[in-house]
C-alpha cells in the first residue's frame, strides 16, 4: 500500500466476503471500513447512501439503481478480475471511479482450469462415483499429451494454461480478437479462427471476459462445428456459452464432457440447468476460481491499494 496518502474520515462499504487484509490495509489508511458480507439487496439500497467507497465481488450486484442511490460514492471497487458485476456506463454518467484487480487469481483459475480438465479425460467423476456405491472398477481415461488445446480468450489465464498445457505435451491454438503473437509464439502455438479452434480442439478452454447484452461466444454453430471427443471447460463467464444449446449438444453426444466453474444463475434457478449439472460426463464447481488463501490475499492488497489510487484521483 502507497504511504503518505491517506482517506482519513472516508468511509467504505463491504458487502461481499473478502480476506481481512483489504480490511486492514484500508483501516490503515484512514478509512473507516463497514463489512457487511451478507446484506440483502433492499437493505444495501437503504444505506449507500451513506459511504463513500463500495466494495463488492460477485455476490453484489451493482446497477443503475444502486449506483443512483448511492448519492455520495467516489469509488466503487471489485475485490477480482472482472466488472460484469458493475454497471460501469451508470458510474462513470457520476463521474464515479471504478477499480478491480486484474491479475491477481490468474495462477489459482489457471490450477483449476487444468484439473478440470484431467477429471473430465480422466473420467474421474465417474469412477469417484462407482467407488461411493461399493463398485471398485478401473475406468479407462486419456492422456493430454499429444492432444490439441483450443483457448478461447488469450489474456493472461489463457495464456498461462497454454504455458502449463504445453509442458504436459499438448499442442495449442487460440482465438481472441486482440491476438498476442510474442505470447502466442512462446507456448509455440497460432491464432486460428473460432470455427477452426471448434473442429481441431480436444480440450477447449474459454477464458473471456464478458460485457453486459454481449451475445454468447459459444452457441448450436460452433457446437455442430465440434470435434468428435472434444471436452469444454469454463471458468470465467457463464454467459459466454448458450446453456441450452449446451444441453442439447451434450445430450446428442456432440460435446463428450464440460466442466466448469460458473453458472448462468448462482445458485442455479433453470430447469435446464439442473439438467446439466446432473449429467454424469459434467463437472461443476462453486465458482472457486478465485479461492485460494493466496489469491484472496492478493486481490485484497491490490484492491486495496487501487481503491487508494482512485480515491487520491477523485481528490
Amino acid at each position: 500500500m502507497e504511504t503518505g496518502v491517506t482517506a482519513r474520515g472516508r468511509s467504505v462499504l463491504i458487502t461481499d466476503a473478502v480476506d481481512k487484509t483489504l480490511l486492514a490495509e484500508l483501516n490503515r489508511s484512514g478509512f473507516q471500513t463497514t463489512y457487511k458480507p451478507e446484506i440483502k439487496k433492499q437493505d444495501l439500497e437503504k444505506e449507500i447512501g451513506k459511504y463513500d467507497v463500495l466494495v463488492v465481488r460477485s455476490r453484489t450486484k451493482v446497477d443503475h439503481r444502486l449506483i443512483e442511490m448511492g448519492t455520495n460514492l467516489k469509488v466503487i471497487a471489485r475485490a477480482g478480475i472482472g466488472l460484469d458485476s458493475i454497471d460501469v456506463d451508470a458510474a462513470r454518467e457520476r463521474k464515479i471511479k471504478v477499480v478491480y484487480a486484474p491479475g491477481s487469481s490468474t495462477q489459482s483459475v489457471v490450477e483449476l482450469t487444468v484439473m478440470l480438465a484431467i477429471m473430465l479425460l480422466r473420467n474421474v467423476k465417474q469412477g469417484m462415483k462407482l467407488v461411493e456405491r461399493g463398485d471398485f472398477i478401473k475406468v479407462p481415461g486419456q492422456e493430454l499429451k499429444g492432444k490439441t488445446l483450443g483457448i478461447i480468450g488469450f489474456g493472461r489465464i489463457g495464456y498461462q494454461t497454454a504455458s502449463v498445457m504445453k509442458a504436459f505435451g499438448m499442442n495449442v491454438v487460440a482465438y481472441d480478437t486482440f491476438q498476442n503473437h510474442e505470447a502466442i509464439r512462446e507456448v509455440s502455438g497460432r491464432f486460428v479462427t473460432l470455427d477452426e479452434l471448434m473442429a481441431i480442439s480436444d480440450v477447449i478452454s474459454v477464458n473471456v471476459t464478458m460485457g453486459r447484452g454481449d451475445k454468447p461466444i459459444l452457441s448450436r454453430k460452433q457446437f455442430n462445428g465440434i470435434k468428435s471427443g472434444a471436452v469444454i471447460i469454463n471458468t470465467s463467464r457463464a454467459a459466454a456459452i448458450d446453456g441450452q444449446d449446451l444441453l442439447e449438444a451434450l445430450t446428442s453426444g456432440k460435446i463428450s464432457g464440460f466442466a466448469t466453474d460458473v453458472l448462468w444463475n448462482e445458485p442455479p434457478q433453470e430447469k435446464w440447468e439442473r439438467a446439466i449439472i446432473e449429467m454424469a460426463n459434467v463437472i461443476v464447481t462453486s465458482h472457486i476460481g478465485a479461492q485460494t488463501l493466496e489469491s484472496q490475499k492478493r486481490v485484497a492488497s491490490i484492491t486495496a491499494e487501487n481503491i487508494l489510487r482512485a480515491f487520491t484521483e477523485v481528490n
